[in-house]
């Protein structure tokens, strides 16, 4: 009973984040550079991940919606930022809001405990949102990273 509880409620939470990343009317045939850089750190079980997202344009992006994708599963039980919903045991959805062409958008940090305390994880970081917006360059919104338990910093 507990666990269908758990999953209701991360249902909802998913529903919302993804209802905050449709807006009203998608950019029809809109194309934009959307580029995601940042670090990276884990130790003890816990993972710290912060990025600027910016968009190179040529068009505004009327919302965009990130999702982080570890090789661990994460932890259950845990207070997630605003606008960000588990989508999966080792998923997160983060709504990044609407990025101006040329303009670089406001941070994101997200704090995360990990399933036991492994050594080196895998950190995928992707668009799946960009209201309606096409990337024809997905090289910069498509990041890999591969993350020791050492405490240090890696960036992308």
């Amino acid at each position: 009973m507990r666990r269908m509880r758990v999953l209701a409620a991360g249902g909802a939470a998913l529903a919302a984040v993804a209802a905050a990343a449709l807006p009203a009317g998608a950019v029809d045939g809109a194309e934009a550079d959307l580029a995601y850089h940042g670090a990276v750190s884990m130790a003890g079980g816990q993972v710290f991940v912060r990025f600027t997202p910016r968009n190179h344009g040529p068009s505004d992006v009327p919302d965009v919606t990130v999702r982080l994708r570890w090789s661990v599963p994460l932890a259950d039980g845990q207070v997630l930022p605003p606008g960000c919903a588990r989508s999966g045991p080792r998923v997160l959805l983060c709504r990044v809001g609407p990025l101006a062409a040329g303009e670089v958008g406001a941070q994101v940090a997200v704090r995360v405990r990990l399933q036991g305390r492994p050594s080196e994880l895998r950190l995928e970081v992707d668009t799946v949102w960009a209201g309606g917006a096409v990337d024809r360059n997905r090289q910069n919104d498509e990041q890999r990273v591969l993350v020791l338990g050492t405490g240090d910093e890696y960036y992308f």
